[in-house]
């Protein structure tokens, strides 16, 4: 992979108390934990050194902090189409609860009652993509698990349900650029939480 195409780093949020414990964190707008907030600072530690064209996080507190604690707080750039997937009804429940009243469900295919379905947050990272796709250089982007897993999809040319497969943990890191030209989109690694404590 030639050194000289773009990469778009993708840092996922530190931990918060929802994602301790399962539950559907879309809009609802959590702070860090406390070791939300310690491996949040270290992906700073990892991200230092690196040069950014452009820094952009989702308004929600749990990117905005993880952002600010990184270190890219000062020039980072809010982009409400990096919010997290809108749950709906599902806000709050676990995926244990959510299929105890619909066995079947499943969220990269079937979306949220009064929340969004793939094909609207898929219109969302596509406005994202296109936006990053756009930029002369290194983007870095704080934002949340699901959102970013379908920006991941639509960054490959897949549907926005191909995110079921690319695992995201908190306060990782990843990153997306391109193979022999810029047509030949590619991951170039993905959730690297080397960096992240206990």
């Amino acid at each position: 992979m030639s050194e000289n195409f773009p990469v778009i780093y993708l840092a996922r949020h530190g931990e918060t108390a929802w994602s301790v414990t399962g539950q559907h964190t879309g809009i609802t707008d959590l702070p860090l934990t406390e070791r939300g907030e310690r491996n949040a600072a270290r992906l700073g530690e990892r991200l230092a050194g690196l040069v950014f064209t452009k820094v952009l996080t989702s308004p929600l507190q749990r990117a905005a902090r993880t952002c600010e604690l990184a270190g890219f707080g000062a020039v980072a750039e809010v982009d409400r189409d990096l919010i997290e997937w809108n749950y709906g009804d599902y806000e709050g429940l676990t995926s244990t609860e959510i299929h105890a009243k619909r066995p079947d469900w499943q969220l990269f295919r079937d979306g949220c009652p009064n929340g969004e379905s793939p094909e609207q947050i898929g219109a969302r990272a596509d406005r994202a993509v296109n936006c990053v796709r756009a930029i002369k250089g290194n983007v870095l982007i704080f934002s949340s698990g699901h959102f970013l897993r379908v920006f991941a999809a639509r960054w490959l040319g897949l549907e926005p349900a191909a995110g079921k497969f690319f695992m995201l943990n908190t306060a990782s890191l990843s990153a997306l650029s391109y193979e022999n030209d810029l047509s030949h989109s590619a991951i170039q690694f993905w959730n690297d939480t080397r960096h992240a404590g206990d």
